[in-house]
């Protein structure tokens, strides 16, 4: 295979991914392998967007949402269009990811709370129980 091709079995050792991943990834047209008779060959520009798609990912974008970024790359091009929506979404994003971390946060505050005053609780009926106590 040319050095700028990647197989199957190649990008998914490169990027840890399943080939099922890659598969469905083209299936939902985000990615545009060659095909050589049954063989799907990765090019530079396929590695690129699964960089971008498995980041997307991790920050909790849609695959739409990373499909609508994508496609706002023109060859070539400063790209202002797409660095602004890419901006604007991970700033949404981000805003977010907040939300959920300060809810989070929160929760486990009660959740220890509440540990702390089941055991505070079970000691003290292990205490009321201890028949040392009762002679």
């Amino acid at each position: 295979m040319s050095d700028d091709l990647l197989t199957i079995r190649e990008m998914c050792d490169r990027f840890g991914v399943t080939p099922r991943t890659l598969r469905f990834y083209e299936s939902r047209q985000l990615l545009f392998p060659q095909r050589r008779g049954q063989h799907r060959l990765y090019d530079r520009r396929d590695r690129g967007r699964l960089v971008l798609i498995l980041r997307g990912k991790r920050f909790g974008f849609s695959l739409d949402e990373v499909r609508q970024l994508l496609d706002l790359y023109v060859p070539g091009a400063q790209n202002r269009d797409q660095i602004a929506a890419t901006l604007e979404a991970g700033c949404r994003h981000l805003a977010s990811m907040r939300r959920q971390r300060d809810e989070l946060t929160g929760a486990i505050a009660d959740l220890e709370t509440q540990i702390e005053q089941a055991q505070a609780r079970l000691a003290a009926l292990d205490a009321d129980s201890d028949p040392r106590q009762t002679l």
